[in-house]
């Protein structure tokens, strides 16, 4: 009698496959161990809670950059976090807060930063490449526009008729 036929024949008969998905079900597995959660952070009250999400959520990841801190996975952030929670602890209030990270870290870890001399290239460089660009493509379109095409001259198209017939005259080669 044959033994009925396995539901995954290429799982039994390659160590690499095998090795591949007990890889991947490790990886998954371990995924969720180092998650962090923002309910290891312990409130008075709600209103400092809502206070401590709205903080966070105006600092940037100093690792993942397009995050703020509230949403970020890294290790920095999760520091930062448990920084900004033992000065919240400490009775210090956000203005105190965002001050002492943004002297510790620049602008830069403000998710939104403030209008000033230093961040202007920060808010107006996109639109200064955009009008760039703009600038080129009309630019272009406008020097394709006057570039006339030349007639050639009766030298260059006898030449080119020679070359036609020349080439019409060669034999082809076995194609």
């Amino acid at each position: 009698m044959t033994p009925p036929p396995t539901r995954f024949p290429l799982i039994k008969k390659s160590p690499l496959i095998r090795s591949l998905l007990l890889g991947a079900l490790l990886l998954l597995g371990s995924a969720g161990l180092s998650a962090y959660t923002l309910e290891e952070f312990q409130f008075d009250s709600p209103e400092q809670q809502a206070e401590f999400r709205d903080l966070i959520a105006k600092l940037r990841c100093l690792v993942c950059q397009n995050e703020s801190l509230a949403g970020s996975q890294a290790e920095l952030a999760q520091d930062l976090r448990k920084e900004v929670y033992r000065m919240m602890r400490a009775g210090q209030s956000q203005d105190e807060i965002l001050d002492f990270l943004v002297e510790r870290y620049g602008d830069f870890v403000l998710y939104d930063p403030p209008l000033k001399p230093s961040t202007y290239l920060l808010w107006f460089g996109p639109f200064l490449l955009i009008g760039i660009a703009g600038f080129v493509v009309v630019r272009t379109i406008l020097n394709k526009k006057r570039a006339k095409d030349e007639p050639i001259s009766e030298a260059e198209r006898q030449r080119l008729q020679a070359l036609l017939d020349q080439q019409r005259d060669a034999p082809s080669s076995g194609s």
